[in-house]
């Protein structure tokens, strides 16, 4: 592993896009020392280190850092909102779906309207970020500033979507010239750097160790889960139909058709966390203490019922959304392949959902327990909500699939760089064109 990691510095090009990408995650963790004019540091902390908070929620999917109130609070969560709607209008809209069919040119009109939709996303989110719970929470604001508060929510608002813009313009010159999906290194950054202030704050408590250890292990434990299933995949088998022309055979080849266990990624968890804790709002807002405790309580039966079965629905929905069976089985069948045993069209739609029904099954069982069992597991301890976010099955699963596709992308570009090396060496040495190949 260390030879591999050093002749990866050797390549002056990778390790440019190395320097660059650490360069530019410096830049973004340097937005987060400018704090918002006239907002109240004290309360958007404490409501940042609550359990039952939408803004900790909100922090810990965003890669932002809302509790500290910097005109990077909204992270990159603006822009992931546009991709997803995006995303997902793609597979719906007609006229959306022509459009991402063009290739590339198709691709950056999709690419330039979520850029001009992060700017009405980003404002929504900075109102509810400056109003607080329904314009409930007064205290959000500086005592020397709450007698305009007009002007001070222009000046908020303002200021944290120029914060989301810049750091969407940073995510970009990270995919551009750097490593890796640049909105994906961002939220990672923001989730680990989170860790050495927690444990810093852990540092003087008696049995720190012990807490230490107990992290390092429910942390091991459960990447070794998530790195196996995000590796699971069912291999559908493809085979081409064989053609002769004269005396040559053309095709035949067997291929896979690579179904991942966890197809629909995080993309559930979000959801339904989101969503679930729309309750907990209105319960406060009508004042149902009772009802509000119920839902906030994460180890409940409520909770945990309604919580698994959001889990479940969401990611049977992303699944039946993204991957269309019935269009997997017209272009096999466009392109003379088939799957062994079974007949091309109707049938290969109807044998593909039901491979995807048992496979999604299969995939959102397992994020309902990366989501749910954090929870029991540090139910009884002292650890800090940041820590608790950290170990959560959300924050496990963007950290190790970034980690997972970042080394997957430099491991391409060495095999990438190793090929070229080995053709200019047997171009130069006068090989002929049937001994290089």
């Amino acid at each position: 592993m260390e030879q591999s990691f050093l002749n990866l510095l050797r390549v002056e090009d990778t390790r440019k896009k190395i320097v660059t990408t650490i360069l530019l995650l410096l830049c973004y963790r340097l937005g987060f020392q400018v704090p918002i004019p006239g907002m109240s540091p004290d309360f958007l902390r404490t409501q940042a280190e609550s359990g039952s908070s939408i803004f900790g929620l909100m922090s810990a999917f965003s890669g932002g850092q809302i509790g500290q109130a910097t005109i990077f609070s909204l992270g990159i969560m603006p822009y992931i909102s546009a991709s997803i709607i995006f995303q997902m209008l793609s597979k719906v809209s007609p006229t959306l779906e022509a459009v991402a069919k063009e290739g590339a040119a198709g691709q950056k009109k999709i690419n330039q309207w979520t850029r001009l939709a992060v700017v009405p996303i980003a404002i929504l989110q900075a109102i509810f970020v400056f109003t607080g719970v329904f314009l409930r929470q007064t205290n959000m604001i500086e005592d020397s500033m709450r007698d305009n508060t007009f002007a001070l929510g222009v000046i908020v608002v303002a200021s944290l979507l120029a914060g989301a813009l810049v750091v969407m313009w940073l995510g970009e010159l990270i995919t551009e010239h750097g490593v890796g999906n640049g909105a994906s290194l961002i939220i990672m950054a923001g989730i680990i750097a989170k860790m050495p202030q927690a444990l810093y704050s852990m540092s003087g408590d008696d049995g720190f160790w012990q807490v230490l250890l107990q992290i390092a292990g429910i942390w091991a434990v459960t990447v070794f889960v998530v790195v196996y299933i995000h590796k699971g995949a069912r291999r559908v088998p493809i085979q081409y139909a064989r053609l002769t022309r004269g005396r040559r055979v053309y095709g035949g080849q067997k291929h896979f058709l690579p179904l991942k266990i966890n197809m629909a990624g995080v993309m559930p968890i979000i959801f339904a966390s989101v969503i679930f804790v729309v309750p907990g709002l209105i319960f406060a807002w009508l004042e149902w203490h009772e009802a509000q405790r119920i839902f906030n309580d994460q180890t409940g039966f409520v909770y945990v019922t309604m919580y698994v079965g959001l889990v479940f629905g969401f990611c049977f929905f992303w699944n039946r959304l993204m991957f269309q069976p019935e269009e997997i089985a017209d272009n096999l069948r466009e392109h003379g392949s088939f799957i062994p045993g079974i007949r091309p069209g109707a049938k290969t739609a109807e044998y593909l959902t039901n491979v995807l029904t048992r496979i999604t099954l299969a995939g959102a069982a397992f994020l309902a327990i990366i989501a749910v069992a954090p929870s029991f597991i540090t139910k009884e301890s002292s650890l800090p909500q940041n820590l608790r976010y950290f170990l959560g099955g959300t924050s496990v699963l963007i950290v190790v699939g970034v980690a997972l596709e970042l080394v997957d992308r430099l491991q391409s570009q060495m095999v990438m760089k190793s090929v070229d090396q080995a053709s200019s060496r047997g171009a130069g040495s006068g090989w002929t064109k049937k001994e290089r190949a």
